[in-house]
């Protein structure tokens, strides 16, 4: 079992920037692709961008293309969320996620992530 651990969420204007950092624990984290959700209040949870396990495949939202960046240092165990020009409706529960299964040739889909972080709260001021 992976233990996941988020940080790097806090308040920021409208137009501002924050990245989020995941720092993975209990397995192989280079082998597994990687993903962050969010959850606004009242909604559901929504896959925002994911990773594969050799950073060959990357999945974004349509509403966060262009503005926000997964990556991934195997070295330091650690998936990266870089968010710019943030807008007020990225407000949100932000959670790292891990793959069930490992090495996957494409970017899992929402439904096939296994493990999760106790998440990070991105509010967004307009």
């Amino acid at each position: 079992q992976v233990q996941l651990v988020e940080s790097g969420g806090g308040l920021v204007q409208a137009g501002g920037s924050l990245r989020l950092s995941c720092e993975a624990s209990g397995r192989t984290f280079s082998s597994y692709a990687m993903g962050w959700f969010r959850q606004a209040p009242g909604e559901e949870r929504v896959l925002v961008a994911a990773i594969s396990w050799s950073s060959s495949n990357t999945y974004y939202l349509d509403s966060v293309k262009g503005r926000f960046t997964i990556s991934r240092d195997n070295a330091k165990n650690t998936v990266y969320l870089q968010m710019n020009s943030l807008k007020p409706e990225d407000t949100a529960v932000y959670y790292c996620a891990a793959d069930r299964l490992s090495y996957r040739t494409v970017v899992p889909g929402p439904g096939l992530f296994g493990s999760w972080g106790q998440g990070t709260q991105v509010t967004v001021s307009s």
